[in-house]
């Protein structure tokens, strides 16, 4: 399928931190498919567009009339067809970047999108009305499926979050020699005690240092220049976690989620890394069937005032922690890459898999027989 696949980016106006899973996304399909990328490159002429097509679209009630108004940025205009046009968003409010390729749906045979996060009662109805040109949408949390297929009127399927594990799987008797991992979102309580019992007990805890942002201060986000070396740096520390508290999506604001649990990213980083993972677990079906192994989680309260002494008692049993290590890894490596994610994508459409995609099946199969009970540090 060489150069038969076409892609859409954001990463080079879009350089928050937590969009860079969504380029690992972009990247791991390219490398399996040999797609073309386009990169949008004018943000503020993109977001200027957003608004006057938004202002149009409200008054004159017409999503054809305000497409006409609107005033897009520079375009690109493709020269051949494609079998698939997949863009990948971060967000539902990232979706009027399909006005950077007008002929996408000309010029390629089947087309479907990736939205990361979007949540129902945050969703932009005027953008999300763009995707009624595509064959499938596909959302990467599971609660606002039904609501997202209703306003595009086009079958819309949950995808679950995934990861590169060939970038995180560590070596099987991989050096763990930081005990404690704590990014993103967090509890004060519990990162409280974990900087006091490291001061005592001389452990390495790793933990972010950005200041809290957003309106509530309870989000820890930045920019990065390369998403790729982010995500190298990330896989990097996880290999030598013992431990990374993970938690569900939005953990620290349920006003926000209003018991709408979701699957963070940090449960596949973290399984195929081989961390052993703590925390709060999301509550849901899905998520007992994704990781469904002992131990996926090991569940500690979110705010853990005695999480060092929860984690002396583990530390007791090392057998238990080795066999934790091994089945993570395994587990992502034959259930949670990027590669499960894009087959079924292509069964979805009708598409052939291609030979890389066979080739990186080889590979992660070798990366899960390559763990056992004597191998993990």
């Amino acid at each position: 399928m060489e150069g038969k696949v076409l892609l859409l980016s954001q990463r080079r106006i879009s350089d928050l931190v937590a969009f860079c899973l969504s380029y690992e996304f972009e990247d791991n399909l390219a490398a399996m498919t040999g797609a073309d990328r386009f990169d949008v490159q004018d943000r503020a002429a993109l977001e200027f567009s957003r608004r006057i097509y938004k202002l149009a679209r409200f008054t004159s009630g017409s999503a054809k009339l305000a497409s006409r108004l609107a005033l897009y940025p520079p375009r690109l205009r493709l020269q051949r067809d494609y079998e698939l046009f997949f863009p990948i968003f971060s967000n539902a409010y990232q979706l009027h970047a399909l006005a950077a390729i007008p002929d996408w749906r000309k010029r390629c045979r089947k087309a479907a999108c990736f939205i990361t996060e979007v949540w129902a009662d945050d969703i932009p109805e005027y953008l999300v009305e763009l995707l009624s040109g595509f064959d499938h949408i596909f959302i990467g949390l599971h609660h606002c499926v039904p609501r997202i297929a209703q306003i595009a009127g086009r079958p819309c399927s949950y995808l679950p979050l995934a990861v590169d594990v060939e970038r995180f799987a560590p070596k099987p008797a991989q050096l763990r020699s930081i005990a404690v991992c704590n990014i993103g979102r967090r509890s004060d309580t519990t990162h409280a005690a974990l900087l006091a019992g490291a001061g005592r007990e001389r452990f390495f805890y790793y933990y972010d240092t950005v200041a809290a942002s957003g309106s509530n201060r309870k989000e820890r986000t930045f920019r990065v220049d390369n998403p790729e070396e982010h995500r190298i740096m990330i896989a990097n520390i996880l290999q030598r976690s013992r431990y990374f508290i993970a938690n569900r999506s939005h953990v620290n604001n349920p006003e926000f989620t209003a018991g709408r649990d979701e699957i963070s990213a940090r449960y596949y980083e973290g399984a195929a890394a081989g961390a052993v993972m703590i925390g709060e677990a999301p509550r849901t079906e899905e998520f007992a069937r994704q990781f469904d192994w002992p131990d996926a989680v090991i569940h500690v309260p979110f705010d853990s005032p005695d999480i060092c002494r929860i984690l002396e008692e583990l530390n007791a049993d090392p057998a238990r922690l080795r066999a934790v290590q091994i089945a993570n890894v395994q587990e992502a490596a034959l259930r949670h890459d990027w590669l499960y994610r894009i087959q079924t994508v292509f069964d979805v459409l009708g598409i052939a898999h291609t030979d890389q995609m066979s080739a990186r099946a080889d590979r992660l199969r070798q990366i899960a027989g390559s763990f056992d009970l004597s191998a993990a540090a």
